[in-house]
């Protein structure tokens, strides 16, 4: 049987891995162009084409899936199977008719719940207690296919984004090993979703990393741990952007009610207290402009941040 992968991301890598170490035949591996990364904007590869390539295997990088060249690439590989796990592009019906066995999705949600590229991220964001992988067919909408099998993975209150994407990223690999030989004998059920049921996780914009300080405490603790370690919940103090790495809701600093959200009620050797919309939020990792990330009790050493100081404004509170 011949299998092609697409995948893009850390995410992708197990379920590669795992079709390589249950010897399934492994054709090609389809990832997205090299990008430029950091601020050297140097030209990185995707992590499953760094894997691909340590295993030997063919690699294959177009712009975009949808063309008609990148689709005949792909047949002539005649696969039996395609596998994608975070590939980062919708596929179009030329190409999901290709494989006999059909295209299968190694998805980070439970569908219909998430549909979209950034479920894991989103999931964190709602505050959901729960999250985990699908495995589906795939078809012309957006995550819109039959579904396979299904694993559940609780997340934790100390749970991040990067902590919840390593587990689900093994746990979708781990459900793979598991399903694969249902697919190969044809006798895997389809589940159709419930689409009256669908919710959405479109790619996070600028605007998702903005905290508003008008929300709870609770609320914008999950925003935050929602958007680490990737591209990090941000506030403005004194006209600057201020990231927020990591908080937590204040045990010890109690609400002002007449405080404006946003206002800074205490800093000390815990980090910074600062009053929202309800209740009081501890920011204890922080990235000033310009410096590192850092703990927020060892940059108040050096910095001085007076009570009463509003973040969130991009005017300096000088004036």
């Amino acid at each position: 049987m011949r299998i092609v992968f697409m995948g893009t991301p850390d995410f992708a890598v197990p379920s590669l891995k795992l079709l390589l170490e249950q010897q399934y035949n492994v054709v090609a591996v389809v990832t997205q162009p090299d990008r430029p990364k950091g601020r050297k904007k140097t030209l990185t590869p995707p992590p499953v084409k760094e894997a691909a390539l340590s295993f030997n295997l063919p690699v294959l990088q177009p712009e975009r899936m949808r063309n008609a060249d990148a689709v005949a690439a792909i047949a002539e590989l005649k696969p039996d199977l395609i596998v994608t796990a975070a590939y980062g592009q919708i596929l179009p019906k030329s190409l999901l008719d290709i494989p006999r066995l059909g295209c299968i999705n190694v998805h980070g949600s439970l569908l219909p719940k998430y549909r979209g590229g950034a479920p894991i991220q989103r999931s964190i964001i709602n505050g959901e207690s729960s999250t985990g992988v699908t495995i589906m067919y795939m078809a012309e909408g957006l995550d819109t296919g039959d579904m396979i099998s299904v694993v559940e993975l609780p997340i934790t209150d100390e749970d991040t984004s990067g902590t919840m994407f390593d587990k689900l990223s093994l746990a979708g690999a781990e459900l793979l090993r598991e399903t694969l030989p249902s697919i190969v004998s044809g006798e895997a059920k389809a589940i159709p979703q419930q689409h009256d049921q669908a919710t959405y996780a479109p790619n996070l914009t600028r605007e998702d990393e903005l905290i508003h300080w008008t929300k709870t405490a609770r609320e914008i603790f999950n925003q935050v741990r929602g958007l680490s370690p990737m591209a990090g919940a941000f506030t403005y103090l004194n006209g600057e952007v201020f990231k927020i790495w990591s908080c937590a809701e204040s045990e010890s600093q109690t609400s002002n009610k007449s405080a404006a959200p946003g206002a800074v009620l205490a800093a000390d050797s815990q980090g910074i207290h600062v009053q929202t919309g309800d209740g009081v939020l501890l920011l204890k990792e922080i990235q000033p402009a310009g410096k590192r990330v850092m703990n927020a009790a060892e940059w108040l050493k050096g910095a001085r941040l007076e009570t009463g100081t509003l973040l969130g404004s991009e005017v300096r509170n000088d004036g």
